[in-house]
């Protein structure tokens, strides 16, 4: 069995995520094996937090050279949650 941390892997910091964060929308790195209600009981647990909708993307890895040799960077996948009306808002969050 996983445990949330396992699950929630790091926040996504970038200049739309914070402008959706004055909303109660959060968005994640989560495992590429997690779907969208481990997603929720994770965040539940962690934050004590009422989640209302969880949005999940795969995103796949960018294709990188180095000289001839042609790699990938790792796919991964992203959470976007929106939180209740009466929840607490997410404090890691408003210190940026």
């Amino acid at each position: 069995m996983t445990t949330p941390y396992d699950v929630i892997i790091k926040p996504v910091i970038s200049e739309r995520s914070m402008d959706d964060a004055a909303n109660k929308k959060y968005t994640f790195k989560v495992a590429t094996d997690a779907n969208k209600t481990q997603v929720k009981h994770a965040l539940e647990e962690i934050f004590g937090v009422e989640v209302a909708k969880v949005n999940i993307m795969n995103v796949q890895g960018k294709v990188k050279r180095m000289g001839k040799t042609v790699g990938r960077r790792p796919a991964s996948k992203k959470a976007i949650v929106t939180l209740t009306e009466k929840s607490k808002e997410i404090e890691f969050f408003q210190g940026l």
